[in-house]
Protein backbone atom coordinates (compact mmCIF):
# COMPACT_ATOMS: atom_id res chain seq x y z
CA UNK A 1 0.00 0.00 0.00
CA UNK A 2 1.43 3.37 -1.00
CA UNK A 3 1.79 6.01 1.67
CA UNK A 4 0.01 9.36 1.39
CA UNK A 5 2.39 12.06 0.24
CA UNK A 6 2.14 14.62 3.06
CA UNK A 7 4.12 17.11 1.00
CA UNK A 8 0.93 17.70 -0.99
CA UNK A 9 -0.77 20.73 0.53
CA UNK A 10 -4.45 21.50 0.16
CA UNK A 11 -5.88 24.96 -0.40
CA UNK A 12 -7.34 25.01 3.12
CA UNK A 13 -4.00 24.00 4.64
CA UNK A 14 -2.21 26.66 2.62
CA UNK A 15 -4.59 29.46 3.66
CA UNK A 16 -4.34 28.43 7.32
CA UNK A 17 -0.56 28.46 7.06
CA UNK A 18 -0.67 31.93 5.53
CA UNK A 19 -2.85 33.15 8.39
CA UNK A 20 -0.30 31.93 10.93
CA UNK A 21 2.26 34.27 9.35
CA UNK A 22 0.00 37.22 10.12
CA UNK A 23 -1.25 37.07 13.73
CA UNK A 24 -3.72 39.93 13.20
CA UNK A 25 -5.43 38.24 10.24
CA UNK A 26 -9.15 37.66 10.77
CA UNK A 27 -9.42 34.81 8.27
CA UNK A 28 -12.14 36.60 6.34
CA UNK A 29 -10.17 36.71 3.08
CA UNK A 30 -9.23 33.05 3.44
CA UNK A 31 -12.88 32.21 4.00
CA UNK A 32 -13.90 34.11 0.89
CA UNK A 33 -11.28 32.24 -1.13
CA UNK A 34 -12.60 28.90 0.16
CA UNK A 35 -16.11 29.98 -0.81
CA UNK A 36 -14.90 30.67 -4.36
CA UNK A 37 -13.22 27.27 -4.40
CA UNK A 38 -16.47 25.58 -3.32
CA UNK A 39 -18.51 27.29 -6.03
CA UNK A 40 -15.87 26.38 -8.62
CA UNK A 41 -16.11 22.71 -7.60
CA UNK A 42 -19.86 22.79 -8.22
CA UNK A 43 -19.42 24.45 -11.61
CA UNK A 44 -16.72 21.93 -12.48
CA UNK A 45 -19.15 19.05 -11.94
CA UNK A 46 -21.61 20.57 -14.41
CA UNK A 47 -18.89 21.46 -16.93
CA UNK A 48 -17.67 17.86 -16.91
CA UNK A 49 -21.11 16.47 -17.71
CA UNK A 50 -22.29 19.33 -19.94
CA UNK A 51 -22.55 17.06 -22.95
CA UNK A 52 -24.76 14.60 -21.09
CA UNK A 53 -27.50 16.86 -19.78
CA UNK A 54 -29.66 19.64 -21.12
CA UNK A 55 -27.30 22.40 -20.07
CA UNK A 56 -25.58 23.21 -23.35
CA UNK A 57 -26.72 25.88 -25.73
CA UNK A 58 -28.39 29.26 -25.39
CA UNK A 59 -30.53 30.29 -22.46
CA UNK A 60 -32.67 32.41 -24.75
CA UNK A 61 -31.69 35.83 -23.45
CA UNK A 62 -28.83 38.30 -23.80
CA UNK A 63 -26.78 39.80 -20.98
CA UNK A 64 -26.12 43.48 -20.36
CA UNK A 65 -23.27 43.29 -22.87
CA UNK A 66 -25.68 42.27 -25.64
CA UNK A 67 -24.30 38.75 -25.86
CA UNK A 68 -26.27 35.51 -25.87
CA UNK A 69 -26.41 33.92 -22.43
CA UNK A 70 -25.55 30.23 -22.27
CA UNK A 71 -27.31 27.89 -19.85
CA UNK A 72 -24.06 27.10 -18.09
CA UNK A 73 -23.37 30.85 -17.72
CA UNK A 74 -26.56 31.16 -15.71
CA UNK A 75 -25.77 28.12 -13.57
CA UNK A 76 -22.22 29.34 -12.83
CA UNK A 77 -23.46 32.82 -11.95
CA UNK A 78 -26.04 31.37 -9.54
CA UNK A 79 -23.45 29.17 -7.85
CA UNK A 80 -20.91 31.91 -7.20
CA UNK A 81 -23.53 34.41 -6.10
CA UNK A 82 -25.27 31.88 -3.87
CA UNK A 83 -22.12 30.69 -2.10
CA UNK A 84 -20.93 34.24 -1.45
CA UNK A 85 -24.37 35.38 -0.30
CA UNK A 86 -24.60 32.56 2.26
CA UNK A 87 -21.02 32.97 3.46
CA UNK A 88 -19.74 35.40 6.07
CA UNK A 89 -16.94 37.07 4.13
CA UNK A 90 -18.59 39.13 1.39
CA UNK A 91 -20.72 42.31 1.53
CA UNK A 92 -21.80 42.21 -2.10
CA UNK A 93 -20.93 41.06 -5.61
CA UNK A 94 -20.67 42.29 -9.15
CA UNK A 95 -21.03 39.84 -12.03
CA UNK A 96 -20.55 40.16 -15.76
CA UNK A 97 -23.92 38.48 -16.16
CA UNK A 98 -25.85 41.01 -14.05
CA UNK A 99 -26.92 44.53 -14.95
CA UNK A 100 -25.77 45.99 -11.64
CA UNK A 101 -24.01 45.05 -8.43
CA UNK A 102 -25.86 43.08 -5.75
CA UNK A 103 -25.58 44.26 -2.15
CA UNK A 104 -26.04 41.61 0.56
CA UNK A 105 -27.93 43.76 3.03
CA UNK A 106 -28.02 41.69 6.23
CA UNK A 107 -26.25 41.97 9.57
CA UNK A 108 -23.42 39.56 8.80
CA UNK A 109 -22.78 40.86 5.28
CA UNK A 110 -22.87 44.49 6.41
CA UNK A 111 -19.97 43.71 8.74
CA UNK A 112 -17.96 41.92 6.03
CA UNK A 113 -14.83 43.71 4.86
CA UNK A 114 -14.81 42.66 1.21
CA UNK A 115 -16.72 42.80 -2.05
CA UNK A 116 -16.14 40.44 -4.96
CA UNK A 117 -16.44 40.87 -8.73
CA UNK A 118 -16.36 37.94 -11.13
CA UNK A 119 -16.88 36.64 -14.62
CA UNK A 120 -18.60 33.36 -13.76
CA UNK A 121 -17.79 31.64 -17.05
CA UNK A 122 -15.15 33.16 -19.31
CA UNK A 123 -14.98 31.78 -22.85
CA UNK A 124 -18.51 30.41 -22.66
CA UNK A 125 -18.83 30.59 -26.45
CA UNK A 126 -16.57 27.51 -26.40
CA UNK A 127 -18.85 25.45 -24.14
CA UNK A 128 -20.50 23.54 -26.96
CA UNK A 129 -17.20 22.50 -28.58
CA UNK A 130 -15.43 21.26 -25.41
CA UNK A 131 -12.71 23.91 -25.30
CA UNK A 132 -11.34 25.07 -21.95
CA UNK A 133 -13.39 27.72 -20.18
CA UNK A 134 -12.93 29.41 -16.83
CA UNK A 135 -13.92 31.73 -14.00
CA UNK A 136 -12.19 35.02 -13.16
CA UNK A 137 -12.60 36.90 -9.87
CA UNK A 138 -11.22 39.77 -7.84
CA UNK A 139 -11.61 40.96 -4.25
CA UNK A 140 -11.62 44.54 -2.96
CA UNK A 141 -11.62 45.86 0.59
CA UNK A 142 -14.67 48.04 1.16
CA UNK A 143 -14.32 51.81 1.37
CA UNK A 144 -17.79 52.21 2.91
CA UNK A 145 -18.16 51.97 6.71
CA UNK A 146 -18.48 48.51 8.25
CA UNK A 147 -21.86 47.89 9.80
CA UNK A 148 -23.72 49.48 6.90
CA UNK A 149 -24.61 48.03 3.48
CA UNK A 150 -21.91 48.13 0.82
CA UNK A 151 -22.17 50.86 -1.82
CA UNK A 152 -21.42 51.20 -5.54
CA UNK A 153 -18.19 53.01 -4.62
CA UNK A 154 -16.88 49.80 -3.04
CA UNK A 155 -16.88 48.24 -6.50
CA UNK A 156 -15.66 51.20 -8.56
CA UNK A 157 -12.09 51.12 -7.28
CA UNK A 158 -8.99 51.03 -9.49
CA UNK A 159 -7.40 47.61 -9.87
CA UNK A 160 -4.40 48.58 -7.78
CA UNK A 161 -6.76 48.43 -4.77
CA UNK A 162 -7.42 44.69 -5.22
CA UNK A 163 -6.40 42.60 -2.24
CA UNK A 164 -6.68 39.33 -4.15
CA UNK A 165 -7.57 38.01 -7.58
CA UNK A 166 -7.77 34.62 -9.19
CA UNK A 167 -9.11 32.37 -11.91
CA UNK A 168 -10.22 28.80 -12.43
CA UNK A 169 -9.66 26.77 -15.61
CA UNK A 170 -12.05 23.92 -16.34
CA UNK A 171 -9.92 21.89 -18.72
CA UNK A 172 -8.08 18.57 -18.92
CA UNK A 173 -7.57 19.20 -15.23
CA UNK A 174 -9.25 21.88 -13.15
CA UNK A 175 -6.87 24.51 -11.79
CA UNK A 176 -7.43 27.41 -9.41
CA UNK A 177 -4.78 30.14 -9.44
CA UNK A 178 -4.96 33.04 -7.04
CA UNK A 179 -2.78 35.98 -6.11
CA UNK A 180 -2.37 38.25 -3.14
CA UNK A 181 0.38 40.83 -2.87
CA UNK A 182 2.53 38.08 -1.33
CA UNK A 183 2.57 35.91 -4.44
CA UNK A 184 0.74 33.73 -6.96
CA UNK A 185 -0.06 30.07 -6.30
CA UNK A 186 -1.91 27.40 -8.26
CA UNK A 187 -3.99 24.46 -7.02
CA UNK A 188 -5.27 21.51 -9.05
CA UNK A 189 -8.53 19.82 -8.12
CA UNK A 190 -7.97 16.21 -7.09
CA UNK A 191 -11.31 14.57 -7.99
CA UNK A 192 -10.54 11.49 -5.89
CA UNK A 193 -10.71 13.50 -2.66
CA UNK A 194 -12.53 16.62 -3.86
CA UNK A 195 -9.74 18.93 -2.69
CA UNK A 196 -7.69 21.68 -4.29
CA UNK A 197 -4.05 20.56 -3.95
CA UNK A 198 -0.97 22.72 -4.41
CA UNK A 199 0.47 22.14 -7.88
CA UNK A 200 2.02 25.47 -8.94
CA UNK A 201 3.69 27.15 -5.95
CA UNK A 202 5.12 30.66 -6.22
CA UNK A 203 4.33 31.22 -9.90
CA UNK A 204 6.71 33.60 -11.64
CA UNK A 205 5.96 34.81 -15.17
CA UNK A 206 9.07 34.33 -17.33
CA UNK A 207 10.46 37.71 -18.47
CA UNK A 208 10.12 36.69 -22.10
CA UNK A 209 8.69 33.90 -24.21
CA UNK A 210 7.92 32.80 -27.77
CA UNK A 211 4.11 33.00 -27.81
CA UNK A 212 1.87 35.88 -28.84
CA UNK A 213 -1.88 35.55 -28.50
CA UNK A 214 -4.15 37.75 -30.61
CA UNK A 215 -7.14 37.39 -32.91
CA UNK A 216 -5.35 37.70 -36.23
CA UNK A 217 -8.69 37.82 -38.04
CA UNK A 218 -9.04 41.43 -36.85
CA UNK A 219 -5.59 42.42 -38.12
CA UNK A 220 -6.79 45.16 -40.47
CA UNK A 221 -9.11 46.60 -37.79
CA UNK A 222 -6.21 47.20 -35.38
CA UNK A 223 -4.26 50.44 -35.00
CA UNK A 224 -1.11 50.74 -37.09
CA UNK A 225 1.14 50.26 -34.05
CA UNK A 226 -0.52 46.95 -33.18
CA UNK A 227 -0.19 45.72 -36.75
CA UNK A 228 3.47 46.75 -36.70
CA UNK A 229 4.11 44.74 -33.54
CA UNK A 230 2.30 41.66 -34.89
CA UNK A 231 4.44 41.84 -38.03
CA UNK A 232 7.56 42.15 -35.87
CA UNK A 233 6.54 39.01 -33.93
CA UNK A 234 6.30 37.08 -37.21
CA UNK A 235 9.46 38.50 -38.79
CA UNK A 236 11.90 38.06 -35.89
CA UNK A 237 15.03 36.08 -36.71
CA UNK A 238 16.38 33.37 -34.48
CA UNK A 239 19.17 35.60 -33.17
CA UNK A 240 16.61 37.92 -31.63
CA UNK A 241 14.49 35.11 -30.17
CA UNK A 242 11.99 34.69 -32.96
CA UNK A 243 9.93 34.19 -34.88
CA UNK A 244 7.26 34.01 -32.20
CA UNK A 245 4.51 31.40 -32.35
CA UNK A 246 0.88 32.51 -32.43
CA UNK A 247 -1.45 30.67 -30.05
CA UNK A 248 -5.00 31.93 -29.61
CA UNK A 249 -7.60 29.74 -27.92
CA UNK A 250 -10.46 32.21 -27.65
CA UNK A 251 -10.82 31.56 -23.92
CA UNK A 252 -8.90 34.40 -22.32
CA UNK A 253 -8.40 32.49 -19.09
CA UNK A 254 -6.61 29.68 -20.97
CA UNK A 255 -4.51 32.00 -23.13
CA UNK A 256 -3.29 34.10 -20.22
CA UNK A 257 -2.69 31.04 -18.01
CA UNK A 258 -0.47 29.45 -20.65
CA UNK A 259 1.53 32.65 -21.13
CA UNK A 260 1.83 33.15 -17.36
CA UNK A 261 3.41 29.71 -17.03
CA UNK A 262 5.46 29.57 -20.25
CA UNK A 263 6.06 33.23 -21.05
CA UNK A 264 4.24 35.18 -23.74
CA UNK A 265 1.98 38.12 -24.46
CA UNK A 266 -1.82 38.29 -24.78
CA UNK A 267 -3.37 41.16 -26.74
CA UNK A 268 -6.97 42.23 -27.14
CA UNK A 269 -6.61 45.66 -28.77
CA UNK A 270 -9.36 48.08 -29.65
CA UNK A 271 -10.61 47.81 -33.24
CA UNK A 272 -12.12 50.20 -35.72
CA UNK A 273 -15.60 48.93 -34.84
CA UNK A 274 -14.90 48.69 -31.07
CA UNK A 275 -12.73 51.76 -30.39
CA UNK A 276 -13.16 51.40 -26.61
CA UNK A 277 -12.06 47.77 -26.58
CA UNK A 278 -14.16 44.70 -25.81
CA UNK A 279 -12.87 43.10 -22.61
CA UNK A 280 -14.35 44.20 -19.27
CA UNK A 281 -12.04 46.18 -17.05
CA UNK A 282 -13.55 45.04 -13.75
CA UNK A 283 -14.34 41.38 -14.47
CA UNK A 284 -11.46 40.33 -16.75
CA UNK A 285 -8.66 42.86 -17.13
CA UNK A 286 -8.11 44.06 -13.55
CA UNK A 287 -7.93 40.53 -12.08
CA UNK A 288 -5.48 39.30 -14.71
CA UNK A 289 -3.42 42.49 -14.54
CA UNK A 290 -3.09 42.03 -10.78
CA UNK A 291 -2.15 38.35 -11.04
CA UNK A 292 0.40 38.83 -13.82
CA UNK A 293 1.99 41.90 -12.21
CA UNK A 294 2.40 40.10 -8.88
CA UNK A 295 4.10 37.31 -10.88
CA UNK A 296 6.51 39.80 -12.48
CA UNK A 297 4.75 40.68 -15.76
CA UNK A 298 3.06 43.83 -17.02
CA UNK A 299 -0.44 44.86 -18.13
CA UNK A 300 -1.58 48.02 -19.97
CA UNK A 301 -4.35 49.34 -22.19
CA UNK A 302 -1.65 50.27 -24.71
CA UNK A 303 -0.94 53.60 -23.06
CA UNK A 304 -1.59 53.31 -19.34
CA UNK A 305 -1.13 50.71 -16.64
CA UNK A 306 -4.42 48.81 -16.33
CA UNK A 307 -4.35 48.79 -12.54
CA UNK A 308 -4.28 52.60 -12.44
CA UNK A 309 -7.42 53.11 -14.54
CA UNK A 310 -10.24 54.69 -12.56
CA UNK A 311 -13.47 52.83 -13.43
CA UNK A 312 -16.68 54.77 -13.94
CA UNK A 313 -18.94 51.79 -14.63
CA UNK A 314 -18.81 48.15 -13.53
CA UNK A 315 -19.25 47.06 -17.15
CA UNK A 316 -16.56 49.39 -18.54
CA UNK A 317 -14.52 48.01 -21.43
CA UNK A 318 -10.89 48.55 -22.32
CA UNK A 319 -8.16 47.42 -24.73
CA UNK A 320 -5.87 44.95 -22.96
CA UNK A 321 -2.26 43.85 -23.28
CA UNK A 322 -0.73 41.54 -20.67
CA UNK A 323 2.24 39.24 -20.39
CA UNK A 324 5.96 38.79 -19.94
CA UNK A 325 7.79 41.97 -18.94
CA UNK A 326 10.29 42.17 -21.81
CA UNK A 327 7.70 41.30 -24.46
CA UNK A 328 5.35 43.93 -23.08
CA UNK A 329 8.11 46.53 -23.12
CA UNK A 330 8.90 45.65 -26.74
CA UNK A 331 5.22 45.89 -27.68
CA UNK A 332 5.01 49.36 -26.14
CA UNK A 333 7.71 50.64 -28.52
CA UNK A 334 5.42 49.87 -31.48
CA UNK A 335 2.19 51.12 -29.99
CA UNK A 336 1.00 54.62 -30.97
CA UNK A 337 1.74 57.37 -28.48
CA UNK A 338 4.58 55.51 -26.72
Amino acid sequence: MSLINRRVQTLDEFTIQQMRNFPNATGELSGLLRDMGLAAKRVNVEVNKAGLVDILGDYGTVNVQGEEVKKLDVYANEQFMGVLRHGISCAGIGSEELDDVVIFDDEISNNSKYVCLFDPLDGSANIDVNVSIGTIFSVYRRVSPLGSPATKEDFLQPGIKQVAAGYVIYGSSTILVYATRRGVNGFTLDPSIGEWTMSHPDIICPPTGKIFSVNHGNFFKYDEGVRRYINACQMKDKASGGPYTQRYIGSMVSDVHRNLIKGGIFMYPNTSDKPGGKLRLMYECNPFAFIVEVAGGLATDGHQRILELQPTDVHQRTPFFVGSKLMMEEMQTHYPGN
